[in-house]
């Protein structure tokens, strides 16, 4: 019998593998650890179950799973567990395992007070609270009072609130807002986040920024006195790290400006980007860190040369990838997906920009079609002006559609045509007020698909609008293949163009639909049929590891913000972001056309 793991439990196993290969040895298992770790990211990452990828026999198609991980992958969904896997772990006490889920507590840390002390191996933590209450963890050799404290403070905070998580959203306005407070310290040139935040991943651990600037001390003084902060983790001549409300770690290291390309890139990551990164590095006789290039190769280009340190500075990224002969890589393609390749070939994309987009076609007005799902709270003359001013030449209002219970087909079809004669007198007046046709509102709608693959409203209906989404809200278990088949049968229906929120996940609360994508692209790419990627900060979807794949089947792309209020529109970013990082250009996206060339499609 199969046994059924989660996503995040099978990434959660391989992180520990990693730990466990990290704890014993460091330099002897370095390339297992990392390999566990990247194998981990991609089980993260996936928008369907691994247990799918099992099940069709392509586990070693899933991004980082080679031919063997897959084998100890198979073995675990066949019998509920892994020979090789239960072999590494009982190498090191369980309670490892449990001491390194506290933020802070890293495998060498939670190792040592595994091996030093005697610990209930089901309740390392309360045991670990007792040893410090007695003073005997500040007594360990490389601990002190400072770590014993950092300690307790940290299991405390994990015992009320385990991590999770930080949508991008929140974790952008974080950033925003402590930019603004370092921004005004003198002699503070650059402030920029790093790391996955600046990968723009839909969801974010710590956050990490950088400052270039000539002195850390004005820096971090400055950061301590931000409102509300829990507490100082950890400060030092270069970094210093805090904890924010909620339990966000926030690091912020300081660079002079001569050498702050170098650590830009450094700390922006990936951590798999930089392996492959050091790689080419190596063959080329040069060593890279945050600081620059070490080299004897007197050829180099540089900005500058550190006669103290013996490495040469770049003050920019730019100059810091020109000096391994390579294009520089946008950050949202870091990922160790083919863009190092691209990048000596300057084969690098011209990615989409936020700039490009010229329409939106998601977005929930207060206009009342008795709507099976949630209203919004904006006018449409409201969104209409604030599109105007944002730059775009058309919108669609695509509310949810009219409730089933309660409703007759008649009643469905008046309630559209009331909506569709307000959109009508809506486009009427614009044109009148602003004397062109520069703007246009397009008659929409959210059609739920059903378990059956049927739309909640009828072929009638759906003649009434210019265009109709559709989207699942039910029925998210379904196997595979009836839920591909439900959703290709609901994108065959006559005026249906786009598949709105496809896996239907949302972040850290529920996993996406397990659906056959390549014959889901197929179908899009012969029936003329385009894929949404909400913007949505609690979606993000389609995700963008399937953007990729998307985009290399051909599937013409909308970027949309599902908007229930006028604010909603400015979520815009957070889809241009990922579709960058599925590798999407200005041509993939079929809200990057004008008007005219919108209503050519259309036709």
């Amino acid at each position: 019998m199969v046994t059924h793991f989660t996503n995040m439990e099978v990434a959660e196993m391989l992180r520990d593998i990693a730990a466990a290969y990290q704890i014993l040895g460091e330099d002897k298992y370095r390339f297992q650890a990392i390999a566990y770790q990247r194998a981990a990211d991609g089980i993260e990452k996936l928008s369907s179950e691994v247990k799918d990828y099992y099940d069709d026999g392509k586990l070693d198609e899933i991004p980082g799973i080679g031919k063997s991980l897959a084998l100890h992958l198979k073995e675990l969904f066949e019998t509920g567990k892994s020979t090789h896997f239960d072999e590494l772990l009982s190498k090191l006490p369980k309670s490892v395992f449990e001491l390194m889920k506290v933020p802070g507590i890293g495998p060498k840390k939670a190792y040592r007070l595994s091996t030093e002390f005697t610990l209930n191996q089901k309740k390392p933590l309360d045991d670990v609270l007792k040893l410090a209450s007695q003073g005997k963890i500040a007594e360990l050799e490389g601990f002190g009072e400072e770590s014993q404290r950092d300690i307790v403070e940290a299991i405390n905070e994990y015992k009320v609130k385990p991590p999770e998580r930080v949508l991008l959203d929140t974790a952008t306005e974080i950033a925003q807002k402590m930019t603004e407070w370092l921004s005004v310290v003198p002699g503070v040139l650059k402030v920029d986040p790093l790391g996955s935040l600046r990968r723009k991943a839909s969801t974010v651990g710590d956050i990490d920024m950088s400052v270039s600037s000539h002195e850390s001390k004005p820096v971090f003084d400055r950061l301590v006195e931000y409102p509300g902060i829990v507490r100082v983790i950890e400060r030092g001549d270069r970094s210093c790290s805090v904890l924010l409300p909620g339990g966000v770690q926030l690091d912020v290291m300081v660079q002079p400006p001569e050498a702050y390309g170098s650590l830009l890139q450094h700390f922006t990551g990936s951590k798999h980007h930089n392996v492959a990164l050091r790689e080419l590095a190596l063959k080329k006789g040069l060593s890279l860190s945050e600081y620059g290039i070490k080299t004897k190769n007197k050829d180099l280009h540089f900005d500058s040369y550190n006669e103290e340190l013996g490495i040469y500075q770049y003050k920019t990224e730019k100059s810091f990838y020109k000096a391994l002969g390579l294009e520089w890589v946008p950050p949202e393609l870091r990922e160790d997906l083919g863009e190092i390749q691209k990048a000596k070939e300057n084969g690098i994309p011209n990615l989409v920009e936020l700039d490009d987009m010229k329409g939106d076609f998601h977005i929930h007005s207060d206009f009342d079609i008795e709507t099976s799902h949630d209203l919004g709270s904006s006018s449409m003359k409201e969104y209409a002006e604030a599109a105007m001013k944002m730059g775009y030449e058309y919108i669609a209002f695509s509310e949810h559609n009219p409730s089933q219970k309660g409703h007759t087909e008649k009643r469905m079809a008046d309630l559209l045509l009331r909506k569709r004669d307000a959109i009508a007198k809506l486009n009427f007046d614009l044109v009148k007020s602003v004397k062109t046709r520069t703007f246009k509102v397009f008659n929409s709608l959210e059609v739920d698909i059903l378990p059956s693959g049927r739309l909640a409203i009828s072929e009638n209906a759906l003649e009434i609008l210019d265009f109709a989404l559709v989207s699942i809200h039910s029925s998210f278990k379904q196997d595979k293949k009836s839920i591909t088949k439900r959703v290709i049968e609901a994108l065959s229906y006559p005026n249906v163009k786009v598949f709105a929120h496809p896996t239907a996940r949302l972040l850290n609360k529920r996993e996406g639909t397990n659906l056959d994508w390549d014959q889901i692209f197929d179908f899009c790419v012969k029936n003329d049929r385009w894929i949404e990627i909400n913007s949505d900060p609690h979606r993000l979807d389609l995700p963008d590891v399937l953007v990729k794949d998307a985009v290399k089947h051909g599937v013409k792309i909308t970027i949309d913000t599902d908007s229930h209020s006028v604010d909603g529109l400015t979520n815009m970013k957070y889809g241009v972001w990922v579709a960058r990082r599925g590798w999407a250009t200005k041509e993939n996206i079929v809200n990057t056309r004008s008007l005219k060339e919108f209503e050519k499609m259309l036709r």
